[in-house]
């Protein structure tokens, strides 16, 4: 394969394709493989038959047949990915996740089940609809042609910040198309360039006279989905497509299946309305899910105290016009808090000096003087009076203007406080203003420090900043003071030392809230964490706080609206109720999750999640059942869907539903009733619409292949999809039916950088399969990586993959060719070594298959499996002293290679099956390589040796030429002329290490060596004196205690001499000498006792071998 490399490229032109001849044989087995599958149905999972004697559905169920017994039977495998987001084509990162259920899909077929893999396509949600909405303003403007669209024209307002487009385009990013995943995947006009959705549509691909359709957002369900199904085809996806289907009332029958769901989780009492703080976008007016967001994926609402402090008397710069706008109404400095119970020990109040306030109108004729981003907030929580969102600001002031000013602190043993000037106040969190408790804020304390040392640069007086410390709560840790304790103690000298301080206050906090105890106030002698939610409610009850939310952090809408916390009337979700969160747990704990940091990741979720919006009123979506005017949201009707999946085939032929199934169920006799008998625990009713057989037919399909076996996907869809999915499952199903595993992954970069539209380091999944081939571009996932840290698509690891794929077909196909040439009859020792390393890579693959670590099973099925037969090739070429290779193992190899990298490359595999080991079936149905039998470990240690013999007596050999060329050295060896060599082998150990390790044993207790007693036996035994003990008796100490007792058995498993000697002609060949002499120790020392002065043996080379590590001499001739 020719390509240019270029590691410095531009991201995305690594590899420049120049001669594709190679890639194009590679393209051309595709057809005619993925033709083949087809006819043959490869895909189609269907149950088993019903048992021996049972002659009906209804029969089966009423004799109370078990399901368990006939899975044992018949085992199956069900694994799904997240569906995709129809807004766009899949790209790389799609591919990557949908990856770790096609490999193993092809495993779980290899090992006999029956394998069940389908694909849905998700259309949920605002993502569409707005864009479809935002292409008809586009008309508007230019035109349906968008004729009238100019490069230089000018942008109304609407359009003068680049809106946020939902579409996806190639590749972007591991979860743009995606809109459950997070804001990194959200496609937005910044990343592009572009600004108006009919640009982005072009610029995927959709021509310009067919834009205008797209003002239909079910438009989109007709045009994404086909194209999505034909690049899993074109990779070769294992897919059974009789199971797709739409969401939304798009599909009758999945409307169906939604509402039942909604309904049941509804009666169970998990579906809750009422006021709750929810991220709520003001431009959409209704609350801004996950799905809903450009940036902010799983940012919660943030829920305060709102302390009021009432101002009493003015700063000295507070202006006429600020006092005059007041007109004499009361103005409360309103600081957001989340220690309540520390407001006791208030010694002032903080401002940033360069921040913008206003003083808004808020209830009772009274004003807040707060950032106007808090007021905006407020609004939405009936803080303020009026309509819901209403800011009425009356005054702006700026907070150096505020200094001085008097307020007095609720619930403070100070009963009037200054407002001081604080750096660190930020206008992006809270309300701008900060109450000031330094006996417990190490920020507090360390300011109000600096502003004493230096009130004159600070521009306040020092009597402002007078008050003292308050003790208010006691730690064992920390005292009463704990701010001033850990200050001192991390030797923080500013308020600017940020990195110290944000230390400080972590350990300041933690400690105050799980070990502090109440010094003051009510509620002396209780534990803070008792005296919090107290303290709150008093200040609350006595009008000197109020309850207040905002985003943790910043969360932009898909129509560019910053988003607020508002308190709405909603559907939700009682997620965190607690039984329920107990059952989420257990089922989170059987489930086998493959990597512990993606169990942190649900642990951690479960712990803080509780009550989701599942309703809104603007998108496609399922409507909610018993409140039709809203629709459930897209996070809430894809947590069970796989269920569907078990019966989709029966129900309809078409992902629409707009033709029925087999069955010749109608979308309106899916009643509740019905669903409930084939996915829940429900009788059928006397009057089911559907008839009896036809429905306990569905229910045998369900009861089948359910549970869900595994579901893989990326990691950032823990903190909402995959807890709702535990969450439902756990509501909806008994335990038989719970999910049994998931696998996260991480994000994918492309050559070890991000994947990004904007950079052009982007590839979708058709532009990648184009590029490579299906096969290397398979091959490239799976080396990837399988962990949850982020996996990297390397182009230049593909472009070696066509070479390796063709370079393999090429071999077999002469070894086809050469088929009656090759040696026959009993295996020589090489023979049995092949074919144990053989068998223990078929093990080591098999094993990290079942795991899902699939770059180790592609490692040890396809390029140790190479290296073991190339160095087969190699000790067996005649030309290095070799008998040939044996024709059994030639094509025991090539048929296992193919089998073990089938989950991988379906199409070399099928293509070898079939051509070249003459299979008349497909490879789909081919079962996993057995092994021969036992493994000998003997063996395989043996290979190992052999495989690194040539390569030590090169070293040896580079050694005594480096000699060669110090001082005045005698050495005459001369490597570029005739030359011999004598290998001298030990059967046993020097009687000095045998001692040592000896004394090692003693001082080894099973679980670690005592020191001092080593030392001390090395002493007395005298051994100590050789300078070469101590270093080896600690090396084997080291090893001891990695390796245990076994350690101490340094016995090799195979005749090493015997070994070298078998191996003689392939080291006289390869490493170009014209003799080669293996000896024993024990007789080349017999040799030197009779004769002292043998020419060319060496007695120190003779004394230093040792078992295994032999000594080797060199000699011109």
């Amino acid at each position: 394969m020719a390509a240019t490399i270029n590691q410095d490229a531009k991201a995305g032109s690594v590899v420049v394709m120049e001669k594709t001849d190679k890639r194009d044989y590679l393209i051309a087995l595709e057809s005619s493989a993925q033709e083949s599958w087809k006819t043959a149905q490869s895909f189609e999972a269907n149950p088993p038959p019903l048992p021996e004697g049972i002659k009906s559905y209804q029969d089966f169920f009423e004799t109370g047949q078990s399901m368990e017994e006939l899975q044992k039977k018949y085992p199956k495998w069900f694994g799904t990915f997240p569906y995709a987001y129809m807004n766009g084509s899949l790209h790389l990162g799609h591919a990557f996740t949908i990856s770790k259920i096609e490999f193993a899909a092809g495993f779980e077929r290899m090992r006999g089940k029956k394998v069940l893999f389908p694909v849905g396509y998700h259309a949920t949600g605002m993502p569409i609809k707005a864009a479809s909405d935002k292409l008809i303003r586009e008309m508007e403007m230019f035109g349906e042609d968008f004729s009238g669209y100019k490069e230089d024209v000018e942008e109304s307002n609407d359009n003068a910040v680049p809106v946020p487009t939902t579409t996806a385009l190639p590749a972007k990013s591991l979860e743009s198309t995606d809109p459950s995943k997070g804001k990194k995947g959200k496609l937005n006009a910044k990343s592009t360039g572009l600004t108006y959705q009919f640009q982005i549509l072009e610029l995927i691909g959709v021509p310009r006279d067919e834009l205008k359709k797209f003002a239909d957002p079910y438009y989109w369900l007709n045009y994404f989905p086909p194209i999505a199904k034909q690049d899993l085809t074109g990779l070769g996806a294992r897919v059974d497509w009789r199971r797709q289907f739409l969401t939304t009332d798009a599909n009758p029958y999945y409307d169906s299946f939604v509402r039942w769901q909604m309904n049941k989780l509804y009666q169970q009492g998990k579906v809750k309305f009422g006021k709750r703080y929810t991220i709520y976008s003001p431009k959409d007016g209704q609350p801004c899910m996950d799905h809903d967001r450009q940036s902010g994926e799983a940012v919660n609402p943030q829920e305060y105290t709102a302390v009021k402090m009432e101002v009493l008397e003015w700063g000295p710069e507070v202006s006429s016009e600020v006092k005059q706008a007041v007109g004499g109404k009361k103005v409360w400095m309103v600081a957001a808090t989340l220690r309540p119970e520390t407001m006791y020990g208030q010694t002032n109040c903080f401002v940033g000096p360069n921040l913008k306030y206003g003083l808004f109108e808020s209830a009772h004729n009274e004003l807040f003087l707060i950032t106007e981003r808090a007021a905006r907030n407020m609004a939405f929580q009936g803080i303020f009076e009026g309509e819901s969102g209403r800011v009425a600001k009356v005054a702006d002031v700026v907070g150096s203007e505020l200094l001085g000013t008097k307020v007095s602190p609720p619930f403070g043993v100070a009963k009037e406080v200054y407002v001081l000037p604080m750096e660190g106040v930020l206008a992006t969190k809270g309300t701008g203003v900060v109450t000031s408790v330094p006996s417990d804020s190490p920020d507090d304390y360390r300011t109000l420090m600096d502003l004493r040392k230096k009130a004159e640069m600070y521009k306040i007086k020092p009597e402002w900043a007078a008050i003292d410390p308050i003790p208010v709560l006691k730690t064992p840790k920390y005292g009463d003071m704990a701010a001033e304790f850990l200050c001192i103690e991390l030797k923080i000298q500013s308020q600017r030392d940020k990195e110290k301080l944000t230390e400080a206050k972590d350990l300041t906090y933690k400690e105050g809230f799980y070990n502090g105890v109440m010094v003051i106030g009510d509620f002396k002698g209780e534990p803070v964490a008792d005296a919090k939610p107290k303290v709150r409610q008093q200040m609350i009850d006595a009008g000197l706080a109020t309850p207040y939310a905002e985003p943790e952090s910043e969360v932009i809408s898909r129509s560019a609206d910053v988003c607020v916390v508002a308190l709405v009337d909603q559907w939700y979700l009682d997620y965190g109720e607690d039984s329920w969160k107990s059952s989420a747990f257990k089922l989170l704990g059987q489930m086998n999750t493959y990597q512990a940091e993606t169990r942190n990741g649900f642990e951690a979720v479960l712990n803080w999640l509780n009550k989701w919006a599942c309703a809104r009123s603007y998108g496609l979506g399922s409507k909610l059942p018993w409140d039709p005017v809203w629709l459930v949201e897209s996070l809430s009707d894809s947590t069970i869907y796989m269920s569907y999946y078990t019966v989709a085939n029966l129900l309809h032929e078409d992902m629409f539903g707009k033709n029925p199934g087999p069955l010749g169920i109608k979308p309106e006799q899916m009643t509740d009733e019905v669903w409930e008998y084939v996915l829940g625990s429900g009788e059928l009713p006397a009057n089911s619409p559907v008839e009896p057989e036809k429905a306990a037919q569905l229910k045998y399909h369900f009861s089948y292949f359910y549970p869900l076996d595994i579901r893989s996907s990326g990691k950032d869809l823990i903190p909402n999809h995959l807890t709702f999915w535990i969450y439902v499952h756990a509501a909806l199903f008994p335990e038989k039916h719970w999910p049994r595993a998931v696998r996260t992954n991480g994000h994918l970069m492309l050559n070890g950088k991000k994947m990004s539209k904007s950079t052009g380091n982007f590839l979708t999944m058709k532009e990648a399969t184009k590029k490579y081939g299906a096969d290397a571009a398979r091959l490239t996932l799976a080396d990837a990586g399988d962990d949850i840290t982020d996996a990297n698509f390397e182009e230049t690891v593909a472009n070696a993959a066509i070479l390796r794929l063709h370079t393999a077909c090429l071999w077999a196909e002469e070894m086809k060719s050469i088929e009656s040439s090759l040696r026959t009859g009993e295996y020589n020792e090489f023979d049995r070594g092949f074919q144990a390393e053989m068998d223990a890579m078929i093990e080591r693959a098999y094993d990290a298959f079942d795991q899902m670590e699939f770059k180790t099973a592609l490692k040890a099925g396809l390029y140790d499996f190479e290296n073991s037969r190339n160095w087969y090739r190699l000790v067996s070429d005649p030309a290095n002293g070799g008998q040939g290779m044996h024709r059994d193992l030639v094509f025991r190899w090539i048929r296992n290679n193919t089998l073990l990298i089938a989950p991988f490359t379906p199409h070399y595999s099928e293509h070898v099956w079939k051509n070249v080991l003459g299979e008349s079936s497909n490879i789909q149905s081919a079962q996993f390589p057995k092994i021969s039998g036992p493994i000998d470990k003997g063996i395989l240690e043996q290979m190992d040796y052999m495989k690194g013999v040539v390569d030590r007596l090169r070293a040896a050999e580079a050694t005594l030429g480096k000699k060669k060329g110090k001082g005045k050295s005698t050495v005459t060896y001369d490597s570029t002329k005739p030359k011999q060599t004598r290998i001298y082998v030990a059967s046993k150990f020097p009687e000095w290490q045998e001692k040592a390790i000896e004394l090692v044993k003693q001082a080894y207790d099973g679980k670690d060596v005592d020191d001092a007693k080593l030392k001390s036996g090395l002493q007395e035994s005298g051994l100590l004196k050789d300078k070469k003990v101590m270093p080896f008796a600690q090396t084997m100490k080291r090893k001891v205690i990695a390796e245990g007792i076994s350690a101490f058995d340094r016995t090799l498993p195979f005749d090493e001499l015997h070994t070298l000697k078998i191996l003689v002609p392939y080291i006289q060949a390869s490493a170009k000498f014209t003799k080669v002499d293996v000896i024993s120790v024990t007789e080349a020392q017999e040799i030197l006792a009779k004769e002292p002065e043998k020419e060319n043996y060496d007695s120190v080379k003779i004394e230093a071998a040792q078992p295994g590590i032999p000594e080797s001499q060199f000699w011109n001739e």
